[in-house]
């Protein structure tokens, strides 16, 4: 009679058994894949850059530029990327008619979000009505479109208010009670405030007065026509030297770099109940622009400013070669399971003319506490969560 035929658990059984008694050159270890690594700065040249993940899983990133004058028609260069890491060009992304519209240049600053079934840019430019000739005449407008690759067309031609004075530098935050609420930088322009560092630079006979920018917050109408209530002051530069933990705020000044003390580019976001509102200080075409951040448990404040502050700043102190880290935005990597901050820096290799993506990790304290990565170049970090195939 035949041998009965192997049930499968012997033949495993026993194949492992000649398995076990093969010398090891005969079955060698397959090497772990190597995960793929990025370095600072990445290859995109971008100004105020703002990340939006769309409905379709990618994200674009938006940034200041294109239209120069009255007579353009397109704006914002836009990038789209898997990773966060790799990002290709899909060029301008804002259309409007020179003839009627209500911004005439300066194109900064854009941000864009998918609400009610569309996306919506908020953005900055000079505003066309400008009866008494100001030279700097900013106001913030918004502009809709079905896809997120544009084009933008204005959704009102004129600007969403006029607070009186020159604003830059849009961010909404959507509340989780389903609020809209907007902040905003007011210019510097023709806005002297008197402090303690302004006696001490004027002491010494360098400026006769101290020009300052002040970030305000405001509710929004849903439909994005105006605002609810009255802009309420929510950030400002130190007033005296004992504010310590905000003496990096000062360095423009301090060094006799410019009569300016800037604070700028809101970006919010909510964490563990908590609203943080990050910041940038200093003046942009110089070493010392970097970035701070503060907590309220309001949207509309009152703020803290972080005793650790500034959490991204340049390194040349320490011999690196950055010079700008600052206006920023917050995204989440492709599984959620990081955030990461994105700012367009300087260096000093590629020179003060260009801003190149900076793409560092941040990190949140159970305390509240927000750090970022140092801005140092050329160091492998690795890609994104939920990024590593891409």
């Amino acid at each position: 009679m035949p041998a009965p035929n192997p049930s499968r658990r012997s033949f495993l059984a026993s194949s492992a058994a000649l398995a076990a008694a093969l010398p090891l050159a005969a079955t060698p270890a397959l090497a772990a894949p190597t995960p793929p690594t990025y370095t600072n700065p990445l290859a995109t040249e971008a100004a105020d850059p703002f990340v939006l993940r769309a409905q379709d899983g990618l994200y674009y990133l938006y940034a200041s530029g294109g239209a120069e004058g009255p007579t353009d028609t397109t704006a914002y260069p836009a990038f789209v990327s898997p990773d966060l890491v790799n990002w290709t060009s899909i060029g301008p992304v804002y259309h409007h008619d020179p003839a009627s519209s209500w911004g005439i240049s300066a194109w900064w600053a854009p941000e864009v979000f998918y609400y009610r079934g569309l996306y919506h840019m908020v953005y900055s430019a000079n505003w066309r009505h400008n009866p008494t000739h100001e030279a700097e005449n900013f106001r913030i407008g918004v502009a809709v479109s079905d896809s997120p690759r544009g084009p933008f067309r204005n959704l009102y031609e004129a600007p969403i208010f006029d607070p009186g004075y020159p604003i830059i530098d849009a961010d909404l935050l959507f509340d989780d009670d389903g609020r809209l609420y907007l902040y905003y930088s007011r210019c510097c322009y023709k806005h002297p405030v008197p402090s303690e560092i302004a006696d001490w630079a004027r002491a010494r006979g360098w400026y006769q007065e101290i020009e300052e920018s002040w970030i305000y917050g405001v509710e929004l109408k849903p439909d994005l026509s105006g605002t609810i209530g009255e802009p309420v002051l929510l950030l400002r530069p130190p007033v005296s030297f004992d504010q310590w933990h905000e003496a990096w705020e000062n360095r423009s000044l301090l060094s006799h770099e410019v009569n300016r003390r800037w604070t700028e580019g809101p970006c919010s976001f909510k964490h563990s109940g908590r609203y943080y509102l990050m910041y940038s200080a200093n003046s942009v075409f110089g070493p010392n622009y970097a970035l701070g951040y503060a907590t309220s448990a309001h949207p509309l404040g009152p703020f803290q400013k972080a005793e650790n502050n500034p959490v991204a700043e340049p390194n040349t102190a320490r011999g690196g070669n950055v010079t700008t880290t600052a206006h920023n935005c917050v995204i989440a990597s492709p599984d959620g399971q990081e955030l990461y901050c994105i700012y367009g820096g300087r260096t000093t290799t590629r020179g003060s003319n260009e801003r190149i993506l900076f793409l560092t990790r941040i990190t949140i304290h159970p305390n509240g506490i927000l750090e970022i990565e140092p801005p140092d170049t050329n160091l492998p970090h690795p890609y994104p969560s939920g990024a590593r195939s891409s």
